[in-house]
């Protein structure tokens, strides 16, 4: 699939790279047709007003100057005088011939195509002029454009092929990156999901034995509700996670008292950092408020404190600090432990992302992180992680009321 991308990429970028060429080459080619055209004519427009001095055609000037020659044509047709230094004037049948065909192409100017001459009359019924002009410099030089044109057109587009390729790479490799996490997720997924329901369907074949005795069963029980409920654990993450992504956050902002909230959602912790043996140093400056959702805020607190009890050091204390920073509510949870490196910093809030893939056994599938990260940014703030000094420090941006 992602190399059925880059190809569609390719060839988008080379149909378009190649219409803009061909838009460009087109118009240069048809100015410079015209221009060429429009300095002839005027020479011979020049020729035409002027035909009893032609002898002095040939002289300085700034106008372009074509091979050309110029004949006096009497009322009857006939060749009262010619003139120019660039053809040979004495075969009448030939003057014959393209005074002819000029006058069967009509109009005051055109072009004999089977000669390789531009005509143009001049002068009164009784004595006209008519001023031929060779126009195989003229075609020469648009020869020598088209070829021009072919030989820049044909690198360009080769230098297009070239950056085209690596653009694609380019703008693929934030998919390729996904579709690996998502990959990797699915089969963490899968394994996860298998093992509890291999041991709830080996759990309910034991149960139907009739010789389970009682604790038997209550032990069977109990290990079948334990994989239900990781089951369920990850099912609730996804969801929650595709809610996020799906606008419900902000559907629901309202004014609120952040101080109070984030009081709120650190109460349920103490007992379980207690029970671990750790402690919860909490410092909430009253009279914060943001607007935002309330129930996705705490989710975003909880996360984060739920996420240091997992990774604090035995016996250490978790610092909850909220305080205002300039025009914004900072939340920040620092915990002691083995601090981040700057890899596991950069993708910490990626989906599917685990810095501890021993940590999915417990309930972790990488996607708690994510989700705060979506509900802080609907709230449009700002959430980071920095590591130093032995503690790991999360942080979650608000704009403040």
């Amino acid at each position: 699939m992602l190399k059925k991308l880059k190809i569609k990429f390719v060839a988008i970028t080379m149909a378009v790279a190649t219409l803009m060429l061909c838009v460009i080459f087109a118009t240069v080619y048809s100015f410079t047709s015209r221009s060429l055209e429009t300095e002839s004519l005027q020479m011979m427009e020049a020729i035409a007003a002027d035909p009893f001095q032609m002898d002095r055609l040939g002289g300085g000037g700034e106008q372009v100057r074509l091979p050309y020659f110029a004949l006096q044509i009497g009322p009857f047709g006939e060749v009262l005088a010619s003139g120019g230094g660039y053809f040979d004037l004495s075969d009448e049948a030939y003057l014959q011939e393209v005074i002819g065909a000029a006058l069967q192409a009509g109009g005051s100017s055109g072009v004999l195509k089977d000669y390789g001459l531009r005509y143009c009359w001049g002068g009164s019924r009784l004595s006209r002029c008519l001023v031929f002009a060779d126009m195989s410099s003229e075609r020469a030089t648009l020869t020598n454009l088209l070829q021009s044109c072919a030989i820049i057109g044909a690198a360009s587009l080769l230098a297009f092929l070239g950056l085209s390729v690596l653009l694609a790479r380019w703008a693929v490799r934030p998919v390729e990156k996904a579709w690996e996490q998502q990959r990797q997720f699915v089969s963490d997924a899968s394994h996860e999901l298998k093992t509890p329901l291999t041991v709830i369907l080996t759990n309910a074949e034991l149960l139907e034995d009739a010789a389970c005795d009682g604790p038997t069963r209550q032990r069977l029980w109990g290990s079948m509700v334990s994989m239900a409920q990781q089951m369920r654990g990850l099912v609730e993450s996804l969801l929650e996670l595709a809610r996020v992504d799906g606008g419900v956050v902000r559907s629901a902002l309202v004014e609120l008292d952040y101080s109070a909230l984030a009081s709120e959602a650190s109460l349920p912790f103490e007992p379980l950092y207690y029970e671990q043996g750790l402690g919860l140093d909490s410092q909430i400056e009253k009279g914060l408020r943001v607007k935002g959702s309330a129930a996705h805020l705490k989710q975003a607190e909880e996360i984060l404190l739920d996420n240091a009890l997992k990774y604090a050091a035995p016996g250490s204390t978790v610092e909850l600090r909220l305080k205002r920073q300039g025009q914004h509510a900072l939340l920040s949870v620092a915990s002691q432990g083995e601090e981040l490196s700057k890899e596991e910093l950069k993708n910490i809030f990626k989906r599917f992302y685990r810095a501890d893939k021993a940590r999915s056994a417990g309930g972790s599938y990488g996607l708690g992180l994510a989700i705060a990260e979506s509900i802080v940014t609907e709230h449009g703030g700002k959430i980071w992680a920095e590591s130093g000094g032995g503690f790991n420090r999360f942080f979650i941006q608000l704009p403040a009321l």
